[in-house]
């Protein structure tokens, strides 16, 4: 046994052990109930893994300067935040002792344990953001090292209505800020119109990842203004003078999951200042060319995400 002296209190734990540990931080197994007094409330790290196998026990980890960096908690608990109580079941923190990330369930998936089997533990939570107030099961939340809120990660199948730049619209996946707490980036649920520098384009990602709610294809900038969208809707066609044109579509690629359909690949336009970036990598100005928006249709392809 050991004492390691933390920020909020001594914790009790087991020998140190390598396997735990690597260039960024070391990590402990506790032994027996400890108990840390924290801004955020009292708070007792996992000393003991369930008797279902859903949670593992797992280390307590810290930055190499000794604070924490990872806290696992014996069961799930409170935690007061810039938005109200959350139940938490595991925490990060950043260096400087701030929250970082909260998960509300920390269960293991296995072939026994599937996502939804996690899902259906969840509670809802209601929680006010600068987006609005939303009421959704969170998968994590991630928070800035001044507490306040950056991004919000959704179960599958969860929605929240919210406000943005341009417009109310559902959204899924999740949500993400910048530190003054305006919208970043978020999951459109259905095909939305937008209105971008060079018409109305339908935002829409059928192939969003979903792993988490720090990025996501509908982006804006710090003044609000659009900064990049994906669709499978739209096609773009660019008059650069002189009887030079160029056309822009979403593209197509069989399905990973080995069937014989088609889906659809979204086209990504970007926008910045006199700008418009196709694909991250063709870029044309504003101000020296025309374009022209139409739609674009094939019956041959599916529009749902890969292995739905």
């Amino acid at each position: 046994m050991q004492q390691i002296e933390t920020d909020f209190g001594t914790l009790v734990t087991e020998e140190f052990n390598p396997v735990n540990a690597n260039t960024k931080h070391d990590g402990v197994f506790v032994a027996g109930k400890n108990l840390l007094s924290t801004p955020y409330g009292d708070l007792v790290p996992q000393y003991a893994s369930e008797d279902m196998g859903r949670r593992p026990r797992k280390p307590v980890y810290f930055y190499k300067d000794g604070r924490l960096k990872s806290l696992p908690l014996q069961e799930q608990t409170t935690i007061t935040t810039s938005l109200g109580p959350i139940p938490a079941e595991l925490l990060t923190f950043h260096p400087n002792g701030a929250i970082k990330r909260i998960f509300p369930l920390d269960g293991k998936l296995s072939g026994f344990w599937s996502w939804q089997n996690e899902k259906k533990l969840a509670i809802p939570l209601t929680v006010c953001t600068p987006a609005g107030t939303i009421t959704m099961k969170a998968i994590g939340l991630q928070f800035y090292d001044n507490g306040s809120l950056k991004s919000i990660t959704f179960w599958p199948g969860e929605t929240a209505e919210i406000t943005t730049p341009a417009g109310s619209m559902k959204a899924r996946k999740g949500i993400a800020f910048y530190q003054d707490g305006t919208l970043r980036s978020c999951e459109p649920h259905a095909k939305t119109t937008v209105l971008t520098p060079i018409g109305e384009i339908k935002a829409y990602d059928n192939a969003a990842n979903g792993i988490h709610g720090d990025r996501n294809s509908l982006e804006f900038h710090p003044d609000g203004s659009l900064a990049t969208l994906k669709t499978i809707d739209n096609r773009i066609t660019v008059d650069l003078g002189h009887g030079n044109i160029r056309t822009f579509s979403p593209g197509i690629q069989p399905n990973i999951c080995g069937d014989e359909r088609l889906i659809s690949v979204p086209m990504e336009v970007g926008f910045e200042q006199d700008k418009v970036i196709i694909d991250q990598k063709h870029t044309f100005k504003k101000s020296a060319c025309r374009f022209e928006l139409t739609e674009h249709t094939t019956t041959a392809l599916t529009t749902v995400a890969p292995c739905s």
